[in-house]
């Protein structure tokens, strides 16, 4: 009895719970708060793990357990004011800027490669010592690529379907001396993940299929050819397709290059589904290197357990869902090439570092996208997102419904300020 009165109850909520959803995903801003909210929760998430992830590592170098994060709060902050300013520039803005800040870049990933300025660590070669601080050029070449990919693809719409129009001067020769430089100095997380936007965003322009197939089979042959190579990429993928070589009688292995993939999985294991709670890592206390960068993903695990876990790839999967509303709502096709190109960006890095993590992928070294430690990555990542924020204010109708926000704040306010006197009277 009691079930069959409740039920058309509980029917009738869900369906007007189903339907403000509705109403307010149509709304011509819903894209545009998607992407604000979603970015401030990965960034926030980022910065309570490092917090977490990198007092033991800060203890040892510093004798303060909060030195990596105060840098990575000042990072968040110069991010927050480059987001800011992003979403403020206008539309002829970024259709400009895709050349000069793909030369600017190109430039310092020169002066990475070829100068004594160019410092790294791992056998990679990609950071730029400027003293008073460091940088990763490469960071910014990804955000150059997309702007300058776009606009030549926006020139280019109607001739896309000859070869050689596609293929200069966006990948030959723009993407190929950036890939080029990035892979001297040996990072190839960053190739994969700069191959896979400008592959991206020539999907997205429509570019001929069966040209993927034999860029394809190139891009397969240079892998193989920087995978044979380097006895450190080759010892990764060994440990990666035989795992049983990772055992404490190998000691060589076990505690070289199996540590970070074997604790990696410990991390994972220890959490469980509900975690053994926030700051609590066993893993973070120089069992697991880079805990706060690459491998943050293993102590979210580890100290939230697979809820948490999946709560920060449900908004990697929000992310992706906002950016893709963009993509289809927008008229405007620099947008849409752009926006494809960073969304293939920021979900790229992220499958290759969670699939590190869990072990689905060999270790690579790349950072997860808004949340691992680093000023290069987090402010260019946030400053993409401002720029996903001011193509979101763009679309039609989005502008309108953001300045009758206040007023209609202001009017529910009103509101309720004549029904708490009419109360108290």
């Amino acid at each position: 009895m009691s079930s069959a009165s409740t039920t058309p109850a509980s029917g009738v909520a869900n369906r007007r719970a189903f339907g403000r959803t509705r109403e307010l995903l149509d709304s011509p801003a819903a894209t545009y708060y998607l992407l604000l909210a979603v970015t401030a929760l990965l960034v926030s998430v980022g910065l309570v793990m490092v917090l977490s992830a990198s007092m033991i590592v800060s203890l040892k170098d510093d004798d303060t357990p909060f030195a990596v994060f105060k840098g990575q709060l000042v990072f968040a902050i110069l991010g927050l004011v480059a987001l800011v300013i992003a979403m403020r520039l206008p539309m002829s803005f970024w259709k400009r800027i895709g050349g000069l800040a793909l030369l600017v870049a190109v430039f310092l990933q020169l002066l990475v490669v070829f100068t004594p300025l160019g410092t790294g660590q791992g056998g990679n070669r990609n950071w730029l010592d400027l003293k008073f601080t460091s940088l990763q050029p490469s960071e910014l070449g990804k955000l150059a690529l997309v702007l300058f990919g776009a606009r030549v693809l926006a020139q280019k719409r109607r001739v896309l379907g000859d070869f050689r129009e596609a293929m200069i001067p966006f990948v030959m020769p723009a993407a190929a001396i950036v890939l080029l430089l990035v892979m001297i100095g040996h990072d190839l997380g960053t190739a994969m993940v700069i191959a896979a936007l400008v592959a991206g965003m020539l999907f997205a322009a429509g570019v001929r299929l069966r040209w993927f197939a034999a860029a394809g089979i190139g891009g397969v042959a240079l892998l193989a050819l920087a995978t044979l190579t380097s006895s450190n990429r080759l010892g990764r993928i060994n440990i990666w397709l035989n795992p049983s070589v990772c055992k404490p009688k190998n000691e060589d292995l076990y505690y070289g290059i199996c540590r970070q993939p074997l604790h990696a999985q410990f991390a994972l294991a220890d959490g469980g589904v509900t975690g053994i709670g926030l700051g609590a890592s066993k893993e973070k206390w120089q069992w697991l290197s880079e805990p706060h960068n690459d491998f943050i993903f293993a102590i979210i695990g580890e100290e939230l357990g697979l809820i948490g876990a999946l709560i920060v790839l449900a908004l990697f999967a929000v992310f992706a869902y906002a950016t893709y509303r963009l993509v289809v709502r927008t008229d405007d096709f620099f947008v849409r090439i752009a926006a494809v190109g960073v969304m293939v960006w920021i979900l790229v890095q992220a499958i290759i570092n969670i699939g590190a993590v869990i072990g689905t992928l060999p270790i690579i070294g790349v950072p997860l996208p808004f949340v691992s430690s680093g000023g290069s990555s987090l402010i260019t990542t946030m400053l993409a997102a401002g720029m996903l924020l001011a193509f979101a204010r763009a679309e039609p109708g989005c502008r309108e419904a953001l300045a009758l926000r206040p007023s209609a704040v202001k009017g529910s306010m009103a509101v309720l300020g004549r029904a708490r006197r009419k109360t108290t009277s």
